[in-house]
């Protein structure tokens, strides 16, 4: 797993914990909901300054975005099926 795909598992699961959909969550930032997206899925790189604005928003450390969370990448895909059945 590389840094991108990382970054993008960490971002959809805080990002899902806040309660915000991509469009809401990343509009409100003022970013490109169908960028980040992208970003989400670890297709793009991002640059240090969205990691910090993002963790800001959230209210956690530009640290917890680039680590790699071995619950984060098992609870992306119990968000993925509730996102896939619309729960």
């Amino acid at each position: 797993m590389n840094l991108k795909e990382v970054v993008g598992i960490n971002l959809k699961y805080y990002r899902y914990q806040s309660g915000l959909s991509q469009e809401k969550f990343y509009t409100n930032l003022e970013l490109n909901p169908k960028y980040m997206a992208c970003i989400e899925r670890g297709e793009e790189n991002i640059t240090i300054d969205y990691i910090e604005e993002i963790a800001i928003k959230l209210g956690i450390s530009t640290h917890d975005l680039i680590t790699y969370n071995e619950k984060h990448i098992v609870d992306k895909k119990r968000i993925d099926e509730k996102i896939k059945i619309g729960n």
